[in-house]
């Protein structure tokens, strides 16, 4: 959806949205609206807008788009435009010439994205979670949808989602690809475990990655026709080199020429895929190389590895003006409790749904961060590690990963790296912990109770 209106600029040129929204926002919002209060100050004024995108199950091709113009005197002027650059640019002529300053677009998957290429500097744009703006139910048309968000944001009731510049939405393009066709490697060497487990060969219960140099090595014999294992457990470079005896009996199956062509086929798919990485991995390097200091200010973080700061990177932004706290910023992104509370209980408190790649990255951070050895027992490895007994692994890695995201907002903030906690003063930390937690069950029970420190063993 969207919805266009004019309001007032801040002194720094931009868009007054919290003014407009103190101005504009009427206390009964069941009787009916006063009149606008910005019609008699707009001297000459402009009109407002609202477009509604219309979503179908059917070919983008034959969908189309419902605008609303809402003008100052409170007429409305409803338009239905395709789905076409054609039809969209005409679109934006008809509001450029009718002096739209604002719109207001209901955020619905991709589809919002062709209309808000073109409109990108027509008016200023306001991207709108569509669960903020339900009408009446039993109410809903086209039409109506977009005079119910233009009658929205001429009173200021739309809360914006976070938009990043064009050169960020390609960033985001790229890592986001990249992490697709990480899947798809995966995927594909699923599919080369399986194919060898079907000619008995069980080479993943003794090496640890097949794709190593000394997996490729054995499975391009495979390939050549080696069928002996003893020759085939020689190919092993490195560490596996140690366990020739049980590579000879995991490598003692019965390959075919189906199997080979097979694995022909996934291998050649693997080549494909990695060459595709490593080219989009040069991209996104190439593009953040302005901000290499950030990036490696925040691979100071335990877990934090050069993907994930790329990751980090290119979906939050490197202005931190955009989330003013880092409770903002984990918001956003998903990673905090919800809150479901109804006549005083507390009914659910997982988490909302964000930006899934965010997501994605901070879990993963929060798993390598709990496998951290280098460094000794980190702050945040201890942390996992507690979680994880009380309420699973997979609610330890987002606790973790919440964690994570607000120091990456405190780091950006001070551009400071992070300093890791003395193991002496986490166990301080406990120790005072269960001191409280102790007094309290007492005090509960009814005892006065003083506490005198133990003088340390000469």
């Amino acid at each position: 959806m969207w919805c266009c209106e004019p309001v007032q600029q801040c002194d720094d040129g931009g868009v007054g949205y919290q003014q407009l929204r103190r101005e504009h926002v009427y206390e009964n919002l069941w009787s009916a609206p006063p009149p606008r209060p910005w019609a008699a100050r707009a001297k000459g004024g402009r009109d407002g807008a609202g477009v509604y995108v219309l979503l179908r199950p059917r070919p983008a091709t034959k969908g189309t788009v419902v605008a609303c113009l809402l003008r100052l005197d409170g007429t409305k002027e409803v338009r239905t435009v395709e789905t076409t650059t054609a039809a969209w640019q005409g679109l934006a002529d008809w509001l450029r010439a009718a002096g739209c300053t604002h719109a207001a677009m209901e955020s619905t998957g991709v589809y919002w994205k062709p209309v808000y290429n073109v409109l990108d500097g027509a008016c200023a744009l306001l991207v709108v979670n569509a669960a903020h703006m339900k009408a009446v139910p039993g109410r809903k048309t086209d039409v109506r949808d977009a005079e119910w968000i233009a009658d929205l944001l001429q009173y200021g009731l739309l809360r914006p989602s976070f938009i990043p510049d064009r050169a960020q939405r390609e960033l985001r393009d790229l890592t986001r690809a990249r992490a697709n066709l990480i899947d798809e490697r995966a995927a594909a060497v699923n599919r080369v475990q399986g194919v060898l487990e079907d000619a008995n060969i069980t080479l993943a219960g003794v090496a640890k990655d097949i794709m190593g140099v000394s997996g490729r090595a054995m499975l391009a014999a495979l390939l050549e026709g080696v069928s002996d294992p003893v020759a085939l457990a020689e190919l092993a470079k490195g560490r596996p080199r140690r366990e020739r005896a049980a590579l000879g009996q995991a490598l003692s199956g019965r390959p075919r020429e189906h199997q080979r062509r097979l694995l022909a086929l996934h291998l050649g798919h693997i080549d494909v895929l990695s060459e595709a990485i490593a080219d989009l991995s040069a991209q996104i390097a190439e593009r953040l190389r302005p901000f290499e200091g950030v990036l490696l200010l925040l691979e100071t973080i335990p877990g934090v590895g050069r993907a994930v700061a790329e990751a980090l990177a290119t979906e939050v932004g490197l202005d931190r003006g955009r989330f003013p706290s880092a409770a903002h910023l984990a918001s956003w992104a998903g990673m905090c409790p919800g809150n479901h509370e109804s006549a005083g209980k507390q009914k659910r408190g997982t988490t909302r749904r964000g930006n899934r790649t965010v997501r994605r990255a901070l879990t993963e951070a929060a798993h390598a961060a709990a496998r951290t050895k280098k460094l000794g027992r980190t702050a945040l490895a201890t942390r996992y590690r507690h979680l994880a007994i009380r309420c699973g692994k997979k609610k330890a890695a987002v606790a973790v990963g919440h964690t994570i995201l607000r120091l990456v907002h405190l780091l950006l903030s001070r551009h400071e790296p992070y300093q890791e906690f003395a193991p002496a003063h986490l166990d301080e930390r406990r120790r005072a912990r269960a001191q409280r937690r102790a007094l309290d069950q007492l005090n509960a029970l009814g005892f006065d109770v003083t506490i005198t420190p133990k003088e340390p063993a000469a």
